[in-house]
């Protein structure tokens, strides 16, 4: 087979033919869209906040003001409007994600209500029990049917929440509530489609959609249902000190609204019917349980799967803002609401000062969110699909591949009634998290008292190791610096040589006695945030480069209106060193200016429940048990890797040349996209007689392999397709450069027999490693290293002594 590799000048003539073709019919463009509310002629004054206090068995049966109410309650069942997105996702995934099928429980499928906790990590909801049959009042999907015995759900109530009158829903189906109809997961809410019109009605087959491929694959395929998601989807879990005695069975009591979907398994809910041969479900299945890629959505083109943030501890986070937290704003950026906006008195008016300067907690773990909490907790609601009409014209969803723009939130507070909505309801959520973050504290769970020493001399032992090695980044109780010192206020392009006059200082005899003075206070731990939330290098931290690497906060990406002019400021931290996947040879990567390069420190508030640790949950057994014993045994496990590493994987390929684990495909897998899942602007590229580029769509679409098993999933996912480049020359230059690769990777994979087997695939990949790691976005691929302070792989201490690591760990767990 002769080898076809195309010219500059072939491909550059291609790339204009995309180009026109993309044009020539023009679709719906930024700022000129409506959510489906403002196209209904709906106001967000229309969606007061639901009042009911049916949550209150929950976070420990607190006593909450209505305003506090109305936050917990739109935390856990308002979704936006963003039942419209994830019924595109459907479409757009290729059929892999279909959340009307992840809250069925159709016999056959691998899980239901009864097996759905141990399996998905979802958290039934009480009051509903497994479907028996179709429910033929719901088209015959068969969903929970909720107990008789329980009254109903408040929020469906179409009287008092009327939904949006829009397409079908006026004429076929109901027009329901706008916090939808509850499905038996907490998090997921169920609409009628308004698309699903007579037509839809009569197409509609529910078995064949449970089971024939060619009809649920078909991208027209109208569901009757949509389903919502809120934030409860990915932060309800079980409560540490009051988990349920049957976890597929819980009780409202049993749930907290703030620990984070620590159980939650991303390949198998994001993959309804899961493939192993399918390379998508391989870069999911890099989610270890309780982690997800926030940029999955709005893809950076960078593999970032990052622990469910518990939130705990917000009013001394505040606190840690007010000294911590200083940010400036320009731009876009000050279009964000602020609470002084919407609270005149109180504590929530502190941390904005007109017209530029904000005081913030920074939720993301690469501190890029950083126009003041109310942004931060709004920009979540965007990132879930709120105002998608706007959103998704920002890019391609999932695959990438198309330039970036900023979502505006002027724009979306003009087109969107669902986002305003969000921006007036946002500061009761506030007030509700600082009721209800409180510390769930070992001592307080069932049987929790058998796991803390009574032995005070090792507890002083621990405070004091604590004190001189960990309080520096966790410890919002701190003493207070000498002027020049504190970090108060410095940030921007001066901030690495702020950080690093204050890294300098902790190390100092000065530092560490009057930091043992704080830690054995009695008080030590109460209204302590047990972080300072500020800006660690990752050259220090030695973790994963890849999530600090993340550029949708950078200028004039997709956050670009939620992350704050400091953040975009900030200067390169250098170097870090990284390793080939398949030599193990070590080489340094130049960490980019702009923002990306740093990490927070994580809060360990309640540590002992939140095993597996780092940003990614790689060090520590996961247990898929909430049980206190259950969360103390994976506490052990990962404690003692974090403190230990030469305890942690090592990786299947290269073993001890390299400092941890790569993720790998854990089976021949191929890149499959079906050809009627493929933009209609392709459409012409497989068309007969307009073939452009058949070595890469084939004659039904994209199909790119065998993959062998072992090859490092980051390697293909965190290939640039876009690049940074300065000018057009530079784009161009971009472009070939990867049209070349793919066509290479496609005809060479194409040329192996029938009966290939792996090593025979591998010695193609050989080939191709090079080429990949120079287009790889994060070539850092070990995915548990990393935060080795005090230990002997920390060259700037001596490494603590296995009695100090002892009596530090009891001392954490305490927290």
């Amino acid at each position: 087979m002769t080898r076809f590799y195309p010219s500059r000048a072939w491909m550059a003539g291609a790339l204009v033919c995309l180009a026109l073709m993309a044009g020539c019919k023009r679709g719906p463009q930024p700022s000129e869209v409506q959510d489906e509310a403002r196209r209904a002629g709906r106001a967000a004054s229309s969606f007061p906040a639901a009042d009911e206090d049916y949550f209150h068995d929950m976070d420990g049966g607190i006593a909450l003001t209505p305003d506090e109410v109305k936050g917990r309650n739109m935390w856990l069942v308002w979704t936006g409007g963003n039942d419209r997105f994830w019924d595109t996702m459907a479409t757009a995934s290729v059929g892999t994600l279909d959340f009307l099928k992840t809250i069925s429980s159709y016999p056959g499928y691998k899980y239901g209500r009864d097996n759905r906790w141990n399996y998905l990590g979802l958290v039934n909801e009480p009051c509903f029990q497994k479907a028996t049959g179709p429910d033929q009042q719901h088209f015959g999907l068969w969903l929970d049917q909720r107990s008789a015995s329980c009254p109903a759900d408040p929020f469906a109530n179409e009287q008092k929440y009327p939904g949006v009158k829009i397409g079908s829903r006026r004429d076929t189906l109901p027009v329901g509530s706008y916090y939808g109809y509850p499905t038996g997961i907490v998090g997921l809410r169920l609409f009628p489609n308004p698309d699903f019109d007579a037509a839809a009605a009569k197409r509609w087959d529910a078995k064949r959609y449970y089971e024939d491929p060619s009809y649920y694959n078909d991208k027209n395929l109208i569901r009757p249902y949509r389903v919502g998601m809120s934030c409860a989807f990915c932060h309800v879990g079980p409560n540490p000190i009051k988990p349920p005695d049957d976890p597929e069975n819980p009780k409202w009591e049993n749930l907290s609204s703030n620990v984070g979907a620590q159980y939650f398994w991303v390949d198998r809910i994001f993959v309804w019917k899961p493939d192993a041969s399918n390379f998508p479900y391989q870069l999911f299945h890099t989610s270890r349980p309780g982690t997800l890629d926030t940029s999955l959505i709005s893809t950076d083109n960078i593999n970032n799967p990052r622990s469910m943030n518990a939130v705990y501890g917000l009013r001394a986070r505040l606190e840690v803002a007010k000294r911590w937290g200083k940010e400036t704003l320009t731009g876009g950026e000050l279009n964000n609401k602020q609470f002084n906006d919407f609270v005149h008195e109180g504590e929530l008016t502190q941390f904005f000062q007109p017209p530029d300067t904000v005081r913030t907690a920074r939720i993301l773990k690469d501190g890029s969110d950083s126009v003041g909490a109310l942004g931060a907790l709004n920009r979540v609601y965007l990132n879930i699909g709120l105002f998608s009409e706007e959103w998704l014209l920002h890019f391609r969803a999932l695959v990438g591949g198309k330039p970036i723009t900023p979502i505006e939130i002027a724009v979306a507070n003009k087109n969107s009634a669902y986002w305003e909505a969000t921006e007036q309801q946002t500061p009761n959520m506030a007030l509700f998290f600082l009721k209800s973050t409180e510390p769930h504290l070992l001592k307080d769970a069932p049987g929790g008292q058998a796991y803390l020493t009574k032995d005070q001399s090792v507890l002083q032992h621990g405070a004091t190791v604590f004190a001189d090695r960990c309080a520096r980044c966790h410890s919002s109780k701190i003493p207070a610096p000498a002027p020049g010192v504190d970090p108060d206020g410095c940030a921007g392009k001066d901030y690495l040589a702020c950080w690093n006059t204050y890294w300098a200082w902790t190390k100092t005899d000065e530092f560490k006695s009057a930091m043992r003075k704080i830690v054995l206070q009695k008080d030590f731990l109460k209204d302590n945030y047990l972080s300072t939330d500020m800006r660690v290098p990752v050259t220090l931290l030695q973790t994963q480069a890849c999530s600090p690497l993340a550029t949708n906060a950078i200028a004039g990406n997709i956050w670009d209106n939620f992350s704050s002019q400091t953040y975009k400021d900030l200067p390169s931290v250098g170097t870090v060193t990284v390793y080939d996947p398949y030599s193990g040879k070590p080489s340094t990567y130049q960490m980019p200016a702009g923002g990306r390069g740093y990490m927070r420190p994580a809060s360990l508030i309640s540590v002992w429940s939140t095993a597996p640790f780092l940003q990614n949950n790689t060090i520590g057994n996961f247990n898929p048990s909430p049980s206190v014993a259950a969360r103390m045994t994976s506490f052990q496990d990962a404690i003692e890797k974090l403190l230990w590493p030469e305890k942690r994987d090592k990786d299947s390929v290269l073993g001890d040349k390299i400092p941890g684990l790569i993720d790998r495909t854990t089976e021949t897998s191929y890149l499959r996209i079906a050809g009627g899942y493929l933009p209609d602007y392709l459409k012409p590229l497989i068309s007969p007689g307009q073939r452009y580029f058949p070595a890469i769509f084939g004659e039904g679409g994209l199909k790119l392999g065998p993959i062998p098993a072992g090859t490092p999933v980051d390697l293909l996912s965190n290939i640039d397709l876009l690049g940074e480049p300065a000018n057009a020359e530079e784009k161009r230059a971009h472009e070939e450069k990867v049209l070349k690769l793919l066509l290479r990777m496609k005809h060479d994979l194409d040329e192996l027999p029938g009966n290939a087997t792996d090593d025979d695939a591998r010695k193609v990949f050989a080939n191709l490693v090079q080429p990949m790691l120079e287009l790889n976005k994060c070539p850092d691929f070990i995915v548990n290293r990393g935060h080795y302070f005090g230990t002997s792989y920390f060259a700037e201490e001596p490494a603590l002594s296995d009695q100090d690591k002892r009596a530090l760990i009891e001392f954490l767990k305490t927290f």
